[in-house]
């Protein structure tokens, strides 16, 4: 009987944790991880705070050492994308066309930046940030200084307007939204990490979009839909990521706002699974399906994803984490609350020290610590819980957090 093979669409976190994930559980058979980027996996976080800022070096970014594949008999293939997928006949196609067969096959292609639908988008200066090699090309352009407008005040445009400030370029912070990431977390949170790129010296053109980038072959500036003018020396794009699905859809699998899977991360096809940002899971918790972006997700779901693959018991329901460093303001969130009732704050927002909390119906659904540490088990436990919470208690610097779960 021949070994059998494992193949894993997509290089990235996820995947590089699931192939990981295969060899501790002892599979002796061949895994294939397949990445269409030249670079061997990475990690993403350090592409709009340290590396991009000169502060760490590239090796840090990777998620193995370069001889770990080999070492670990893991067939790493860059600069490659699996073309096609046949779910009945158990095969995929790569783009050199070579045809492979598969025991079991994860899909982790994760997701790709949305670009600017305005006239000018395609002038050089241009950027987006999401791979290393768009990291690599703003961090040499940071070195020249100038000024930059960030378009979209979500977490990379967010992050990445930070780290342009710490390395002394002028920044503008365009967004048609009011408040950064004001959808997500309302108006209260929104308002303080306003405040906090003010205080930094960002310009900030909020509730105004872009009509247009201007420029002779390179952008030279920034004309809002209100008809200001913003001057610049580049631009960079943050206006959120849509999940690689195309490579599922044309192989029928279905697809809603990702990759359909259940809490074991299978889809409805034989032997193929979905993790990482492609992935809209089940949920046992929360009792719903949830696509979630961030590097934690990817870390833990890879490795779930493995183990359903060895046919082991999953039921993935880790609460959704991720975390943000702007400037000197560094916070942890966690939790799903596309609605809630109110937020609750612990300690003074002004301080830039404090607590939040989002709570529906009296029970907490999210929680974010800012540059408070040490408590976000303990605000996840309180989720799990779904206790109702006294406010006033929940409020009390002086109430341990973990006295509040009865």
């Amino acid at each position: 009987m021949s070994p059998r093979t494992f193949i894993i669409a997509g290089a990235g976190l996820a995947g590089a944790k699931a192939a990981e994930e295969l060899r501790r559980r002892g599979f002796d058979g061949r895994v294939l991880l397949i990445g269409a980027e030249p670079e061997r996996p990475y990690e993403r976080p350090p592409l709009s705070k340290d590396y991009l800022r000169g502060e760490s070096p590239r090796e840090q970014a990777y998620v193995h050492a370069a001889d770990w594949y080999a070492d670990h008999a893991v067939e790493l293939e860059t600069a490659t994308t699996v073309a096609s997928i046949d779910p009945d006949a158990l095969r995929v196609t790569l783009d050199d066309g070579r045809s492979l067969h598969y025991d079991a096959l994860l899909l982790a292609t994760g997701a790709e930046p949305r670009t600017l639908a305005v006239p000018g988008a395609q002038l050089e200066g241009v950027h987006q940030l999401r791979t290393l090699a768009d990291c690599d090309a703003l961090r040499e352009r940071l070195n020249h200084g100038g000024h930059v407008a960030v378009v979209g005040a979500g977490w990379i445009g967010s992050e990445f307007a930070a780290s342009a400030r710490q390395r002394g370029l002028g920044v503008t912070l365009i967004d048609p939204v009011a408040l950064p990431n004001e959808r997500i977390f309302g108006p209260e949170i929104g308002a303080f990490y306003r405040d906090v790129h003010a205080q930094h010296g960002v310009e900030l053109m909020l509730g105004d979009g872009v009509a247009a980038l201007e420029g002779d072959g390179r952008v030279e500036r920034v004309r809002t839909s209100s008809g200001r003018v913003v001057d610049c020396d580049l631009v960079v794009a943050g206006v959120g990521v849509v999940p690689r699905v195309q490579l599922a859809a044309e192989a029928g699998l279905e697809v809603d706002g990702g990759v359909i899977v259940d809490e074991r991360l299978r889809t409805a096809a034989p032997g193929v699974f979905a993790a990482g940002d492609v992935a809209r899971a089940v949920h046992p918790f929360y009792g719903e399906r949830i696509r979630v972006e961030h590097w934690y997700n990817a870390l833990h779901q890879g490795p779930a994803a493995a183990a359903a693959m060895l046919g082991d018991p999953v039921s993935y329901d880790r609460i959704p984490y991720f975390f943000s460093d702007q400037y000197e303001v560094g916070m942890e969130y966690c939790g799903h609350a596309p609605r809630w009732d109110e937020v609750v704050f612990r300690g003074d927002r002004a301080s830039g020290a404090f607590i939040a909390f989002w709570l529906l119906d009296g029970r907490l659904v999210a929680g974010m610590n800012v540059n408070v540490w040490d408590v976000n088990e303990q605000l996840q436990a309180l989720i799990r819980g779904r206790c109702a919470i006294d406010r006033g208690r929940l409020s009390d610097p002086d109430t341990p957090l973990d006295a509040l779960a009865g």
